[in-house]
């Protein structure tokens, strides 16, 4: 047994792969214990052919949710990893406000297999430079960084900027959640046809995900599909 293999042993026994969910001790990196892996609720087809809202019962591969009939949305589909519940708001949390950076590996792994094949470039949903300063990272680009480095698709987290600060969105309804993103994202070049996905950790109502998309697509990209961690089904209150 060589060094390496002896300070990898060492390391792994002092500090052993723990479950990004409740901490408990692990096989290996990014995984779940069997309890948090069978509470995440995986999402994938059926689904509403648009926005990818799952459906409970297969209605066919041309299916429409309701409110996709009824007003459609302007991306190609919001596709998630989970729904959101326990465990992936305790990832995502984590993430986000607790430093824990390896947690977008994680989540990324899950994601990889909604990444449309035809994706041209990841662009994630940014900060605005205060809240970026403040906290030290882009919880959205660390996923989008991860997805690229395991997908080969190109990452610019410099193609979309937030110009301005925007509040927090729980308790709006959705006039106001939209009014508070209006014009609030430009984009820094021409996206000449491209397919875009747009990366986020959790899709809420799609708010802020809709101002992106419309600045997107008047950039001159073909299409944006949304892609994040986890995504809320029902409730949006959150």
């Amino acid at each position: 047994m060589g060094l390496r293999e002896v300070v990898d042993d060492t390391l792994a026994l002092a500090l052993p792969p723990r479950c990004p969910g409740c901490g408990a001790v692990v096989r290996g990196d990014h995984r779940f214990c069997a309890t948090c892996w069978d509470s995440l609720d995986f999402i994938g087809a059926p689904w509403c052919a648009t926005c990818c809202t799952p459906f409970e019962v297969d209605r066919g591969a041309d299916a429409q949710c309701g409110a996709c009939l009824a007003n459609p949305p302007i991306h190609a589909g919001a596709r998630a990893a989970v729904a959101y519940g326990e465990v992936a708001k305790t990832v995502a949390l984590r993430l986000k406000y607790g430093g824990r950076l390896a947690f977008a590996t994680t989540a990324a792994r899950l994601m990889a297999r909604h990444l449309p094949g035809d994706a041209d470039l990841l662009v994630p949903v940014p900060l605005h430079r205060w809240r970026l300063w403040g906290r030290g990272y882009n919880q959205a680009a660390l996923i989008a960084d991860a997805l690229s480095s395991r997908s080969g698709v190109i990452h610019d987290p410099l193609v979309l900027r937030r110009t301005r600060r925007t509040p927090a969105l729980r308790g709006m309804n959705p006039r106001q959640r939209r009014d508070a993103v209006r014009a609030a994202f430009v984009v820094s070049r021409r996206l000449e046809g491209e397919h875009v996905v747009l990366v986020d950790d959790v899709y809420t109502s799609g708010a802020t995900t809709d101002a992106c998309t419309r600045v997107l697509l008047k950039a001159g990209a073909g299409r944006v599909t949304v892609l994040c961690w986890a995504r809320v089904v029902g409730d949006t209150s959150d």
